[in-house]
Order: C-alpha cells, then structure tokens, then sequence
C-alpha cells in the first residue's frame, strides 16, 4: 500500500519546499496537477518543469500530475516531456491521464475540443502515440486524428516497459474501462446518466477491482489509486476513512486538500505523515 500527497499549489518555491518535507515525512508518491487557467485557483505552473524540479529535489518518491488531459496535449511533444522527467528522476514519473475538466480555460477559452467522444478518440490515439515513440523502435502511426511518418525516439525512459500509465475509468462504462485495462492504473470515476450521486464508495472500488481481474490480460503490475482527505492528528478516524477502501482494493492512496489555499495548513498536514494503517 503506498501514500502520495497531491499538492494543491503555491507559489513554485513552496511547491518545491512542500514536495521535500512530503519526501522526509515518509510520503511516497508526491503529485502536483496539470491545467492552463481556473480562476479560482490562483497561480499554476507548467506541470513538466514543475516536475523536473521536483525530480531533482527528491531522491525517493514517485512523481506525477495528477492529471494530464492528453486531448490537448501533442503526444509527441508529452513524449519527450516524459522521457526528460523520467531520467531526471532516475526512473520515478507516474503519468496520469484523462479527458480533464472543462472547467479549464486552457479548453474552453483556447478553441480546443471540448465534446467528450472527439476527446475520448483523441486520448485513445495519444496513447498509443506515447507508448510507441517511448519504445525507442522505429515507429509510424496513421489514425483519424494523428498522423505520425515513421520515426525514433532516443532515449526511451528509464522504467521499462515504460513509464507507468493511469487511466481515469468511469464505471460503468465498458468502454472507459475496457481503455484502462491496456495500461497499468485507474483513477476511478463514476458515471450516473440518472443524475444521482457520483461519489465513489469502497463497493464501487470492488466491483472495478472484480472487472478488471477478470478482464485484464497483461501480467504488469496494476494500481487502483483513490484520493482522499484524512485527520493527521488522529491516526484512529484516519484509519477509518482509509481501510474501507484498502479492504476493497485500492493499493494508491492520495492525500488531498484542494480547496486548501493556506500554504501552511497544507505543510502541516504533510509533516503529519501519511495515515498508514499498521
């Protein structure tokens, strides 16, 4: 079972300053986000030199955006982004992909596409984009929105196969996950067509754990990461919002605080350390 800690943000020295504290605090994975203008938030950065900070501040933790809407993003420019923060970090880089919020200036205020399936095509073919270039073989591809002439990419990254992928799954719809069982996690969503209640439960979590056992053909490693907020000072609720979701599959969990704006609660928390269930 491993602990990140997504940070929400800050000015770039404190994100970096926090990224640390989270590293000797016994974190295990430290996250910050990827988007290009939400008003409410406050200042943001670009989350690959972010990254490549981070990876040279840190020796141990994993690292990653939690998550890259890859529909707007050129899969072969990610590519390189990705490879360049992989050797920076020795082999660390978790990327975390999505269709993104619509909340995002960085869709509705740009022109980008914003209808779900152009979207849902466009992740699909970036996908298979990155995984190819990151092969470091030659390699072409040919589909309805990328056209990619035959080339190589060097160096591959340093974690082999490759850098590990999760995929937001929205359940239950088979075809968002039949997509997250080619990769190797899932950021769970939920979809309700009725307009009920989205919020994900630790039976939802099982029963996406069920799915993909059954489904799932390849034999790498797979997590199963859900995000959360728990009480550092009391190590006894902590364990009470967490293990249920433990208990039903999860092997990710991520400390969140994102409508956290004061930089210094966020530090608290993380020195509190991550709510391990012993």
């Amino acid at each position: 079972m491993q602990y990140g800690f997504i940070i929400p943000g800050g000015d770039i020295e404190t994100v970096l300053q926090l990224t640390v504290e989270a590293e000797e605090a016994g974190w295990d994975g430290v996250f910050y986000w990827d988007a290009i203008h939400i008003e409410s938030v406050g200042p943001m950065y670009d989350p690959w030199v972010v990254l490549g900070a981070m990876a040279l501040r840190t020796t141990r933790v994993r690292l990653g955006a939690i998550l890259t809407p890859l529909s707007r993003r050129r899969p072969w420019k990610l590519a390189r982004e990705t490879v360049t923060v992989d050797h920076l970090s020795h082999g660390r880089l978790i990327l975390s992909v999505g269709l993104g919020t619509l909340d995002d200036g960085g869709f509705s205020k740009v022109g980008e596409v914003t209808g779900r399936k152009e979207r849902a095509e466009l992740l699909d073919e970036g996908l298979a984009i990155l995984t190819g270039l990151w092969s470091g073989k030659p390699f072409g591809f040919d589909g309805q929105h990328y056209h990619v002439e035959e080339m190589t990419f060097s160096p591959p990254p340093v974690q082999s196969p490759h850098i590990p992928i999760w995929v937001v799954g929205a359940w239950p719809s088979t075809k968002s996950m039949q997509r997250v069982l080619h990769y190797d996690g899932l950021h769970p969503n939920k979809l309700n067509s009725s307009g009920g209640d989205n919020t994900i439960t630790p039976d939802d979590i099982r029963a996406m754990k069920a799915y993909i056992e059954e489904h799932r053909t390849l034999k790498t490693p797979f997590d199963i990461v859900w995000q959360g907020e728990t009480p550092g000072d009391d190590r006894e609720r902590a364990a009470a919002i967490v293990q249920p979701f433990i208990d039903a599959g999860i092997t990710w969990w991520t400390e969140t605080r994102w409508l956290t704006k004061d930089s210094e609660v966020i530090r608290t928390r993380i020195r509190q350390g991550p709510p391990r269930i012993s």
